[in-house]
C-alpha cells in the first residue's frame, strides 16, 4: 500500500488531536452531569415539579440570561478568534492587554446590570418572568434571584478565563470547570436546603461559580497571564471584539427570550409546568452537552486557525467531519431518550416527584429530544461563521427561529393530551384521570415549538454555509444522516422487543429491577446499532476504530 502524503498524515494527526480533546472534555462533561444527577434526585424528592421549584427555575432566568449574554457564548466566540489571532503571530503584549481589558470592562458592565437588576428584580418576576405566580412564590422568585446575581458577577471573569485556556489549545481547565460549580450546587443541595429550603441550591450556585473561576486559575499562571488595571477605552482591539460580540449577543439574546416566553406561558398552565419544562430542558441536555458542546468547544480553535489562513478545504472537511461525528452519536441518543425515558425518569420518583410528576416531565423530554440532534449541530454549524469572524448571519437564522418558536409557543400550548400521547406514545395516557390533560398537552407544546424554531435554524445555516463554501461535502453527511437513521431505528426496535420480553417476565418496578431494565436494554441497544452500522459500511464507524487504534492506513 502506498505511503500517505504528508498532508493527508497532517489531516490524520489533526482527527486524533481533535478526537482526543473532545473525549477529554466530554468525560469531563460527564462527570459533571452525573454530580448534577445527584442534584436531580435529592431536589426531585425534596420538592417534586412544585411551587417551590417553579420559584428558583424562574429565579435563575435573568442571571442566567446576563451570564449568557456578555461573558457566556457572546464573548467567547468574539474574544477567541481575536486572541488566537495574536498568538499565532507571537504577539504576547497584545494578547494579554486584549485579555486584560476586556476582563475588567465586562466584569464592570455586569456588576452595573447586576445592580439594576436587584433594584427590579420584583417587577421582572411579576411582569416578565412569572406573571402568573402566586404572591408567596413571586416572593421567593424575586430572593432567590437577588443572591443568583453574585454568581452572574463572578461568572463575568469565569468565562473570559475559559475562553483564554481554550486559545492556548487547553481543554481540560475549562472542561473541569461546569463539574465544580455543580459540586458547588450539590454543596448547598446537601448541606443548605435543611437551613434554607430551596434558597440552599441558590447559596450552592454562589458557591459553584467561585469554584469555577478558581479551578481555572492555575492555567492562567502556567501561561503567565499578565493583567493589568486598565478598561482600555482606547484599546481598538477590545471595540474589535465587542462589534463581533454584537450580533452574538442579539442571537443569543433571542434564544434567552424563547426560554422567557416559555416560562411566561407555562407559568400561566397550573402548579409544575414551568419545572416540568426545566426539567424535560435539563435531561435533554445532558446528552447534547456530552456531543454537541463538547464536538464544538474542541473543533472551534482549529475552524478559527483554519479561516485565517483561508484554507477552504481544511474548513469544509474539519466541520464535516465534526458534523458526522454529531449525527452518529445524537440520532441514536435521541432515539434512545424517547424510547427509554419514561422508565429512566421514574428513577426521579421519590418524595414529592411522583408518577404524575413523571408522566409531566417525560412529555417535555420527548418533544424536546426531537430537537436534540439539531441542537447538537448548531454548535458546530454556528461556530462555522464566527470562525469566518460573520457573526451577522447566525443572528438572521435565530432571528427566523426565534419567530417560528414564538408562534408554535403559542399554538401548541393549547395541544391536548391525546395530541401528545398520539405523537410520541408516551405513557403519558394512562395518569389522565389525575388531571394532567391540559398540562400535558401545553407543556410538551412549549418544548416542540423550541425543537421546530432550531430545525429552522440549522438548515437555513448549512444551506447559507454551502453556498459559500462552495459544498460542505453533503454527500458525505446526507450518507451518515440515512444510515445513522437506518442504524437507530433497528436499535429502537430491538430495544422495544427486549421491553416487551423483560415486561411479560419481570413484575417487579422496584428501583434496583428498573436500573437492570435500563442497564440490558442500553447495551442491547448499543450492540445492535453497532452491528447494523458496520453492515451498512458506515464509514465513521472505521474511522473511529482506526482513531482508537492509532491506525491512520485503515481510516
Amino acid at each position: 500500500m502506498a505511503a500517505r502524503s504528508k498532508a493527508g498524515l497532517s489531516h490524520w494527526q489533526r482527527n486524533r488531536s481533535i478526537a482526543r480533546s473532545t473525549l477529554i472534555v466530554m468525560v469531563a462533561f460527564a462527570a459533571a452531569k452525573l454530580i448534577s444527577l445527584l442534584q436531580t434526585l435529592i431536589i426531585a424528592q425534596a420538592f417534586g415539579v412544585g411551587s417551590e421549584l417553579d420559584a428558583y427555575v424562574a429565579a435563575n432566568r435573568i442571571p442566567e440570561l446576563i451570564v449568557i449574554l456578555i461573558s457566556g457564548g457572546a464573548l467567547t466566540h468574539a474574544f477567541i478568534p481575536v486572541f488566537s489571532g495574536f498568538l499565532a503571530i507571537g504577539n504576547q503584549e497584545s494578547a494579554w492587554k486584549l485579555a486584560s481589558n476586556l476582563i475588567n470592562f465586562i466584569f464592570s458592565l455586569a456588576l452595573l446590570i447586576s445592580a439594576a437588576v436587584f433594584l427590579m428584580a420584583p417587577w421582572l418576576v411579576s411582569n416578565v418572568v412569572a406573571p402568573g405566580f402566586d404572591a408567596l412564590t413571586a416572593q421567593n422568585t424575586t430572593d432567590m434571584m437577588r443572591i443568583l446575581l453574585l454568581s452572574t458577577i463572578i461568572f463575568s471573569i469565569s468565562g473570559i478565563f475559559s475562553g483564554i485556556l481554550n486559545s492556548h489549545q487547553h481543554f481540560l481547565l475549562p472542561a473541569l470547570a461546569p463539574i465544580m460549580f455543580d459540586i458547588g450546587i450539590l454543596a448547598g443541595v446537601l448541606f443548605l436546603l435543611p437551613r434554607f429550603g430551596v434558597h440552599g441550591i441558590a447559596y450552592g450556585a454562589v458557591l459553584g461559580a467561585a469554584l469555577h473561576f478558581s479551578i481555572q486559575v492555575p492555567g492562567l499562571i502556567r501561561y503567565k497571564m499578565r493583567w493589568r488595571f486598565d478598561l482600555g477605552l482606547r484599546n481598538p482591539q477590545l471595540w474589535r471584539v465587542i462589534r463581533l460580540m454584537l450580533p452574538r449577543i442579539g442571537g443569543l439574546g433571542v434564544f434567552s427570550l424563547n426560554f422567557l416566553v416559555m416560562n411566561n406561558i407555562a407559568s400561566r398552565l397550573g402548579v409544575g409546568s414551568v419545572s416540568a419544562l426545566d426539567w424535560g430542558w435539563r435531561l435533554m441536555q445532558i446528552p447534547q452537552t456530552l456531543i454537541g458542546t463538547a464536538m464544538g468547544i474542541v473543533i472551534f480553535p482549529t475552524l478559527a486557525a483554519l479561516s485565517e489562513v483561508d484554507d477552504q478545504a481544511g474548513k469544509r472537511g474539519a466541520m464535516t467531519g465534526a458534523l458526522r461525528f454529531i449525527l452518529i452519536s445524537s440520532i441514536p441518543a435521541a432515539v434512545g431518550l424517547i424510547v427509554l425515558g419514561r422508565p429512566l425518569i421514574s428513577l426521579l420518583e421519590r418524595g414529592a416527584f411522583d408518577a404524575s410528576a413523571s408522566a409531566l416531565v417525560y412529555s417535555t423530554l420527548s418533544m424536546f429530544t426531537l430537537g436534540l440532534i439539531v441542537h447538537s449541530a448548531l454548535e458546530v454549524i454556528a461556530r462555522s461563521f464566527y470562525a469566518d469572524k460573520d457573526t451577522l448571519t447566525p443572528l438572521f437564522a435565530a432571528l427566523g427561529g426565534a419567530a417560528i418558536n414564538f408562534v408554535a409557543a403559542f399554538l401548541f400550548s393549547d395541544l391536548r393530551a391525546v395530541d401528545a400521547n398520539a405523537l410520541l406514545n408516551s405513557a403519558a395516557h394512562s395518569f389522565a384521570h389525575l388531571g394532567l390533560q391540559r398540562e400535558i398537552g401545553n407543556v410538551s407544546g412549549l418544548a416542540l415549538a423550541n425543537s421546530l424554531g432550531v430545525m429552522f435554524e440549522v438548515v437555513a445555516l448549512l444551506v447559507i454555509l454551502r453556498r459559500r463554501w462552495q459544498g460542505i461535502h453533503e454527500d458525505t453527511l446526507a450518507r451518515a444522516l440515512l444510515k445513522t437513521l437506518a442504524a437507530s431505528l433497528v436499535m429502537a426496535a430491538a430495544i422495544v422487543l427486549v421491553d416487551l420480553l423483560w415486561l411479560g417476565v419481570v413484575s417487579s418496578q422496584s428501583l434496583s429491577f428498573t436500573i437492570l431494565r435500563l442497564t440490558l436494554e442500553g447495551v442491547v441497544g448499543l450492540l445492535v446499532f453497532i452491528i447494523v452500522a458496520v453492515l451498512l459500511k458506515m464509514r465513521e464507524i472505521r474511522e473511529i476504530a482506526a482513531i482508537i487504534r492509532q491506525d491512520p492506513n485503515s481510516a
